[in-house]
């Protein structure tokens, strides 16, 4: 009994860790510094507000794919046939553009720490994240290393944010009365949180640990909120890092805001120190993203569904081909950023329905203050997805 309940909390844990580090990523540190930057500490409000709605999409998604032991594109193939397949296409094309992106984000990590040539930094993390693939216990690994990440991230965010001073007193009290209230900042930090294939991440992970059913509900509840609070802890301390540092009256690098936080903040080992976090991020994301953009397509093809850690590692592979040959596509990282802010209203809209659909979730009954929640975050970042495209269409053709 005492070894399934420790299985049973690796796992959960696990799941956790590797929703929060997917969404702990280059694009993370970078918008947390900005948005400290132009806020202050009236961003304490906004984290506060973005983590009660993260709570409120996960909550949703991880509590249906879980009662119905059924991943997501099933679930919306369930809802409305067909439905999966154009969901398993945004993700796997939203997964792929930003693995890109993750891709380069290691490699400059390793350019930081050791002084490596970004494409070659880039190479060796994706033979890294490969090799985690290539054991039968990958999911175990998987958890291991998304939650040694995690924690690294945070103890050294931690460290800047003490080293930096920061106004406590204040960031708190306007976190509850702050000067300003950005609301598209709050549905950009919830997209960036649990948007695209980031909120099924974990939810995939404990269904193929077989924590299912509405006997796991108490677990995957369990789970899913402590992904949201290790996001917000992380959220919370690169807050603090960057305000004590502009609150002393620095500047930050406008080319590099999250690098300048560390270095300011610490002086050189402090730009070391952003090189490790940045890599942590950066690789633990690549691995989300592979490992749940595959998840999306397992149940279409019996190929896939026996072979997925191949189909995983062909993923990485490719994602680090596309950037070490081409770089960072500009174009395409625009398309796939739209397309990602589409991904959570249309998910979590067909969750909320198969979540009052016998069909999919059987006698379980979905409490309607949830469903209301997440009706919340549809209609919020549905609208900040319609802002998205209206202001990036003129790009593309631009």
């Amino acid at each position: 009994m005492n070894n399934k309940s420790n299985f049973n909390w690796s796992v959960l844990l696990g799941a956790a860790f590797l929703m929060a580090t997917s969404s702990i990523g280059p694009g993370f540190l970078t918008q947390t510094t900005v948005f400290t930057q132009t806020l202050l500490a009236s961003f304490g409000f906004v984290i506060l507000i973005s983590i009660i709605l993260d709570i409120g999409a996960q909550l949703n998604v991880w509590r249906v794919i879980g009662v119905s032991g059924k991943r997501g594109q099933d679930v919306a193939n369930m809802v409305m046939p067909g439905l999966g397949y154009l969901v398993s296409l945004l993700i796997v094309m939203g997964g792929l553009g930003f693995n890109i992106g993750n891709i380069a984000g290691a490699g400059l990590g390793f350019n930081v720490i050791f002084g490596l040539d970004t494409v070659t930094g880039a190479i060796i993390s994706a033979i890294i994240a490969t090799s985690i693939f290539l054991f039968k216990e990958a999911g175990k690994l998987m958890d291991k290393f998304t939650q040694i990440a995690g924690f690294i991230m945070i103890i050294l965010t931690l460290y800047v944010a003490i080293s930096s001073a920061p106004p406590v007193g204040e960031a708190v009290s306007k976190t509850f009365m702050p000067d300003i209230i950005d609301p598209m900042a709050i549905v950009t930090l919830v997209g960036g949180t649990v948007g695209g294939y980031i909120t099924f991440s974990g939810g995939h992970r404990l269904i193929d640990a077989g924590v299912v059913g509405k006997q796991a509900l108490p677990q995957i509840t369990r789970s899913s909120v402590t992904g949201v609070c290790v996001t917000g802890v992380m959220r919370v301390f690169l807050f603090l890092a960057a305000l004590g540092v502009i609150s002393n009256g620095f500047t930050l690098d406008p080319a590099n805001p999250p690098a300048s936080v560390f270095k300011l903040a610490v002086g050189d080992i402090g730009y070391k120190l952003f090189g490790v976090v940045m890599w942590a991020a950066a690789i633990s994301s690549v691995i989300g993203a592979a490992y749940t953009s595959v998840s999306f397509i397992r149940s279409f093809s019996p190929k896939v569904e026996n072979n997925y850690r191949w189909f995983v590692i062909a993923f990485i592979v490719f994602s680090t081909v596309v950037f070490a040959f081409v770089g960072q596509p500009v174009k395409t990282l625009i398309v796939v950023g739209t397309l990602n802010g589409l991904i959570l209203p249309i998910t979590l809209l067909v969750m909320i329905i198969a979540a009052h659909k016998k069909s999919v979730v059987g006698d379980y009954k979905h409490p309607i203050w949830m469903s209301v929640f997440g009706i919340i975050v549809v209609a919020m970042t549905a609208y900040m997805g319609v802002l998205t495209i209206m202001k990036q269409l003129p790009k593309l053709f631009g």
